[in-house]
């Protein structure tokens, strides 16, 4: 990587930075090799390291850099592409359902979510634990909360397992004829657990999903799926739901 006169360029030191070295990244670097640390790469640059920091954290935002616990900032490989728009209704865990289960608890939700699902903030709900692993790779992780008054008889629930438990209450959720759902994307960043199941840094962006589930004429469900920002690309398309890689495209 070569030096640049960045005291002379109008836009921000950092955004000029985000470029020059993206050019490096598609010149000099390969999917997953290790970048020379923060230190000698602003005196390289002849930069500050919280311009440098942040031209790194946009390039992450931007898919470009993976940072990783014990290993550094690496070049990240392409994103893949998650579809996550599809005509056919139907509920999480039915069909060819790339999610696994992991969990399950009943525990009061957070007071958004309790509104999102008309139930009292203090009344429990069903939380599913769901993860998508793609090539060994950790992409996703979800929180599926179901109210009581959609799964009734399992206030208590006899299962061997977590896992065991969250496909019963799933199961139970299928009983329910699904009238509609729609979903919401926004970007966000890593909390702790995510960040632990998503073998990423607290803080790290995420593309978070939330779909809301209708059947009776309410809300029946309520899923927050957290995406690496870093690896998924989300893309909307009639096909269930499928992850690419590289330079596959989505069958219609």
């Amino acid at each position: 990587m070569g030096t640049t006169q960045l005291e002379s360029v109008p836009e921000p030191k950092y955004w000029h930075l985000k470029t020059v070295l993206s050019e490096a990244l598609d010149s000099e670097f390969s999917v997953g090799e290790i970048l020379p640390n923060e230190r000698e790469l602003a005196a390289r640059f002849g930069v500050a390291r919280a311009t440098l920091r942040q031209a790194l954290e946009q390039l992450e935002l931007e898919g470009r850099l993976q940072r990783r616990r014990g290993v550094g900032t690496t070049v990240a490989p392409p994103r893949m592409g998650v579809a996550v728009g599809t005509e056919q209704r139907v509920w999480p865990g039915v069909g060819e359902d790339a999610w696994q289960a992991v969990g399950c608890t009943l525990a009061a939700p957070p007071a958004a979510v309790a509104a999102a699902l008309e139930t009292p903030r203090e009344q429990s709900v069903h939380i599913v634990r769901r993860s998508r692993v793609s090539h060994g790779q950790p992409v996703a992780a979800e929180l599926l909360y179901v109210p009581q008054t959609s799964a009734p008889e399992l206030s208590a629930i006899d299962a061997s397992s977590e896992a065991a438990r969250a496909r019963v209450v799933l199961r139970e959720l299928h009983r329910l004829e699904l009238q509609g759902q729609d979903s919401a994307v926004e970007l966000g960043s890593a909390r702790a657990d995510d960040a632990r199941q998503l073998d990423r840094l607290p803080g790290a962006p995420v593309l978070v999903v939330t779909t809301r589930y209708f059947a009776e004429g309410r809300t029946a469900a309520l899923s927050v799926a957290t995406y690496r920002a870093d690896t998924c690309r989300l893309t909307f398309g009639a096909s269930g739901v499928e992850i690419l890689h590289g330079q596959e495209r989505q069958a219609s």
